[in-house]
C-alpha cells in the first residue's frame, strides 16, 4: 500500500502535500468557489452523477466556465478514485471533494502566464477519521440546538448552490457548542422555520412519518433526496412544510442527513429529550434500509473505524 495520496489540479495530478492554489484566487478573496462532496460506499462513490450534475448548476449560476464538462469532470474524478486506490486500506471508504473557483482575480492576471483561469481540484480523503468521531453517537444520538445565528434567506444567496461563502454555518456551530461542546446546530430562517444543520439536512417524525423543512431555504441535499426516495420504497408518509422548534419538542423522533455519516440520530432538542430520549424505531429502520441499499452498515463502519484511530493515536 502506497501511502502518497495524489490531487487532480487543472488538468494535472500533483502530490496531496504540494496541492495548491494561488492567494490571489477568488476562493480566497471572495469565498467565490462551487464545491461538491461524495463518497463511496464498498469503494464505489454514491449518486456521483448527482453531485456532479448540482456542481454544474451552480457554476452557471456563478458564470464559471471551468474548462470541463460534466462527463470530463466525471472521468478525471473516476481517474482521481483510481490513481489513490492502493493508498487506502482494504475496506477504507473514502470521500471526494471537487472544489472549482473563478481562478486568480483579473488584475492579477499579469504574473500568470497564460493568464488567469479558473482553478478546479479533485481530492480523496479517507473516512476513517470523519466516521471515527461518529461511533458513538449513532448509538446515542446527537444533541440539537438552534443558536442565534439564522440562515441566509434564498432572496439573498440561494442556499440550493453549494458554495464555500458559509461563515454564517461557523458563527452557527460557535454558538451551538457553547450551548453544549458536542451540540449540532438547527439553524432557523428569518421566519423561524427551521432550514438545515450547517453542512446537513433535518428530518422529524411524527406518527410514523416523515416531516423535513420544504426546499425553499435549504440546500437540497443529495443524502436527503436518497433518503425521502427510501422512504417512499418503505411506504413511510413524508412531507416537506414548513417546521418550527415546538414541532421538534413535539415529534417522536429526529435525525440529520448528510453525505460522510448519512443518517445520525438526534434524541435531543435544545436541552430536552426528543420523543423517548433514544434513536427511535422508523429513524432505526431508516437506517437499516440504506444499509442494505448500499451494502456497508454504517454503524459498524464507524466503530472499527474509531478501533483504528484508537490504535493509531
Amino acid at each position: 500500500m502506497t501511502t502518497q495520496r495524489t490531487v487532480y489540479v487543472n488538468g494535472s495530478f500533483v502530490a496531496e502535500s504540494e496541492a495548491g492554489f494561488s492567494i490571489f484566487d477568488s476562493a480566497l478573496m471572495f469565498g467565490d468557489v462551487i464545491f461538491e462532496t461524495t463518497r463511496a460506499f464498498n469503494g464505489q462513490p454514491f449518486r456521483l452523477r448527482e453531485h456532479i450534475e448540482r456542481l454544474y448548476v451552480g457554476l452557471r449560476t456563478l458564470e464559471i466556465d471551468c474548462g470541463l464538462t460534466p462527463d470530463g469532470m466525471e472521468a478525471a474524478t473516476l481517474e482521481t478514485i483510481e490513481r489513490n486506490r492502493p493508498c487506502f486500506p482494504d475496506g477504507t471508504d473514502f470521500q471526494i471533494v471537487h472544489n472549482v473557483s473563478r481562478g486568480p482575480l483579473g488584475f492579477y492576471e499579469s504574473i500568470f502566464e497564460g493568464g488567469a483561469k479558473p482553478t478546479v481540484t479533485i481530492n480523496c480523503w479517507p473516512l476513517t477519521w470523519h466516521l471515527a468521531a461518529l461511533a458513538d453517537s449513532y448509538v446515542s444520538g446527537v444533541h440539537a440546538v438552534v443558536p442565534a445565528q439564522r440562515s441566509v434567506p434564498s432572496r439573498l444567496i440561494d442556499p440550493k448552490i453549494k458554495n464555500r461563502s458559509r461563515i454564517f454555518y461557523q458563527m452557527a456551530n460557535i454558538q451551538a457548542q457553547k450551548v453544549d461542546p458536542e451540540a449540532w446546530a438547527v439553524l432557523v430562517d428569518e421566519d423561524g422555520f427551521l432550514t438545515e444543520g450547517t453542512g446537513s439536512n433535518f428530518f422529524i417524525i411524527k406518527d410514523g412519518g416523515l416531516l423535513t423543512p420544504e426546499p425553499r431555504n435549504i440546500l437540497r441535499g443529495v443524502t436527503r433526496q436518497a433518503v425521502l426516495e427510501l422512504a417512499q420504497r418503505l411506504e413511510l408518509p413524508c412531507q416537506e412544510k414548513n417546521l418550527e422548534p415546538y414541532d421538534v419538542m413535539t415529534a417522536d423522533e429526529a435525525f440529520f442527513t448528510s453525505t460522510p455519516f448519512t443518517i445520525m440520530p438526534a434524541t435531543r432538542f435544545n436541552g430536552h429529550d426528543v420523543g423517548a430520549g433514544e434513536p427511535g424505531p422508523v429513524t432505526l429502520r431508516l437506517m437499516s434500509a440504506w444499509n442494505q441499499m448500499v451494502e456497508v452498515d454504517m454503524v459498524a463502519q464507524a466503530r472499527a473505524y474509531a478501533d483504528i484511530a484508537q490504535k493509531a493515536g
